[in-house]
């Protein structure tokens, strides 16, 4: 059976050393997040996740979610492991202390949902799910409605949803169907169908609240005359207890590829009471609310089936034995060496390793600019912070998710013919992390939202917000020659990045066609130089303690990080140069060939 060690290690060195967390103690929610507190909050939801949650991975993965007439029945133990998680209190880790939050950073709640989905993808989706819901009505929701629904989803008792995607339209919102009846007390009667609604029926928590898009009759057409909507499972009462079922039924679930444990549903929608959210007509300004969340925490979904089967394919590595190192023996004491001194496997290895740090270190970035977005004092460094995590959402859930499912694929390829068998739990973490590329907005969707807006918007503005702080990081360690294995590929890959990014605007002024196929390519190209960028930072952090005598008896830890820095720097960042060449061959050949020939 696979197992699930959290690397809180790693997370320290990110949050208090990188990110120096510290320094931001004036911020609310920061004067709590004192060294130790953070530490014990890693520690112990490490151990939650990997003694609680981890051991119901396969559980879930085997047995999934039943349906019996519209009920949904989780699998063997996710309801005890629930409720032992909404009782320690890990769902209002982050929340509004006005409404039973712990008020927490969001950087914070990034390291947890990393451990989370990394022990128990599927599991994790029912808080998280709740999370996106709790975001929405927070920003979104009148006062009345947030003293209703908020207490009750952080402390766990309800659970929410997001219920977008119709059969016959996912990505074009503006094609859907459901449709919101005014009522003469204020509500809505919703009517329609929604599909592919994670965590949409079950038996975990007493109510579940649906967040729902419709429209309106007469109201603008396409998605300009879509609202969004709350529909409680069952009706609330005014002293808020549970009144009637809603005309809101779980019609089937979907039987798929991964993420077993977790229950896609049909729901349909028959005169379902329902309540507005936010202004009519401009239900997407606030799902996007509830979107860009859940698209950062698909990313992170992506990057924690890489984490543990990263884990679980070094430790097969180092234990089986096949054949003999090319350049010695290595184990003379037994019949054949261990597999991990073979230079493939160390390739499919350490690209892993490169890839988890990195990508770690820059979703903990983002997270730390979530909480200045939210909570810094000067309004020009919200904003600046609004824009960088704007322009990096579309990297971290495309490129984390990407990389994601092909690091999962190495790790088992690391395993040979074991990987392909269920008991080794390989063979999961691939079909898992294979969801994340799609749902939350598929990936080459990002790519066209990364080229199409965050690019142009404000002439460049949110772009400034990232090519600033690495062009002057260049320019600060340039004559450094202790830094110069680091600064030196990044230096290169950056203007590699900016050569394209010109190279894009220009050629998409023309015709969005050549924008659009060379979005995908170059979303990889600048998330390969944002990892680039962390992984110089992390240098820079690691030679300063070994040069001045921080270690602290650790500097293993800090030489480590610097080989597998190096690593990323000559192995895999010089992919940019491909991806260049790509991004400036244009889009005729690929748009040439017509359709009824295909």
């Amino acid at each position: 059976m696979p197992t699930y060690e959290a690397p809180i290690e790693d997370f320290k060195f990110v949050l208090h050393e990188l990110l120096q967390i510290e320094r931001y103690s004036n911020l609310p929610g920061f004067e709590e997040a004192t060294p130790d507190l953070v530490d014990a909050i890693l520690e112990e939801g490490g151990k939650f996740m990997s003694e609680v949650v981890a051991p119901l991975n396969q559980v879930g993965d085997s047995e999934g979610c039943t349906w019996n007439d519209g009920e949904v029945t989780t699998p063997t133990g996710f309801k005890e492991a629930y409720q032992a998680y909404c009782e320690a209190g890990w769902g209002g880790l982050t929340a509004d202390p006005d409404y039973g939050g712990q008020g927490l950073p969001h950087v914070i709640g990034f390291a947890f949902n990393e451990m989370g989905s990394a022990a128990n993808q599927a599991f994790s989706m029912y808080p998280g799910l709740s999370h996106g819901a709790y975001e929405a009505i927070l920003a979104h929701g009148t006062d009345e409605q947030k003293q209703t629904y908020l207490p009750k989803i952080i402390e766990g008792t309800w659970t929410g949803t997001m219920n977008l995607t119709e059969p016959h339209c996912g990505t074009d919102l503006g094609l859907m169907r459901t449709k919101a009846e005014p009522q003469d007390d204020g509500s809505y009667h919703i009517t329609g169908t929604k599909i592919f609604i994670s965590a949409g029926e079950h038996d975990m928590s007493e109510n579940i609240i649906h967040l729902v898009l419709a429209k309106i009759p007469g109201g603008p057409e396409g998605i300009r005359g879509v609202s969004l909507f709350i529909v409680p499972k069952f009706l609330i009462n005014d002293d808020g207890s549970l009144g009637d079922r809603n005309a809101v039924k779980c019609g089937s679930i979907e039987h798929k590829m991964g993420i077993h444990g977790n229950s896609t549903c049909v729901m349909n929608y028959d005169g379902a009471v329902g309540y507005l959210i936010g202004d009519q007509h401009r239900g997407m300004r606030a799902m996007f609310t509830m979107m860009n969340a859940a698209r950062l925490g698909v990313g992170i979904q992506g990057l924690s089936q890489s984490v543990v089967a990263y884990q679980n394919a070094v430790t097969y590595a180092k234990d089986r034995v096949q054949g003999r190192s090319i350049s010695g023996v290595k184990a003379p004491e037994k019949a054949a060496d261990p597999i991990i001194v073979h230079p493939d496997v160390r390739r499919m290895l350490m690209t892993i390793r490169a890839f988890n740090e990195g990508a770690r270190a820059l979703a903990l970035w983002t997270g730390l600019n979530i909480d200045f977005a939210h909570k810094h004092p000067d309004p020009q460094a919200r904003k600046d912070a609004e824009d960088l995590v704007a322009l990096i959402t579309p990297m971290i859930k495309s490129y984390l998710t990407d990389m994601g499912y092909e690091c999962a694929t190495m790790a088992q390829q690391c395993y040979g013919g074991h990987g392909y068998i269920k008991e080794w739990g390989m063979e999961q973490f691939v079909r898992d992390a294979r969801i994340t590329q799609i749902y939350e907005g598929a990936n080459g969707i990002q790519a066209l939202d990364l080229v199409g807006r965050k690019l142009p918007e404000g002439m460049g503005r949110t772009l400034r917000q990232f090519f600033h702080p690495v062009s002057k990081f260049i320019e600060d360690n340039m004559a450094n020659p202790d830094m110069k294995d680091y600064v030196m590929p990044l230096a290169k890959a950056f203007a590699r990045l900016q050569g394209a990014t010109s190279h894009v605007a220009q050629e998409g002024m023309k015709n969005p066609d050549e924008a659009g196929a060379a979005s995908s390519d170059y979303l990889r190209m600048f998330a390969l130089v944002a990892l680039g960028f962390m992984w110089a930072r992390m240098a820079e952090v690691a030679k300063e303690k070994l040069s001045n005598g921080g270690a602290n008896g650790n500097a293993g830890f800090y030489e480590n990080k610097l080989i597998t820095g190096r690593f990323f720097m000559e192995r895999m960042l010089p992919d940019v140069n491909a991806l260049a060449a790509k991004v400036s061959a244009g889009g005729e050949s690929m748009m040439a060939l017509d359709a009824e020939a295909f």
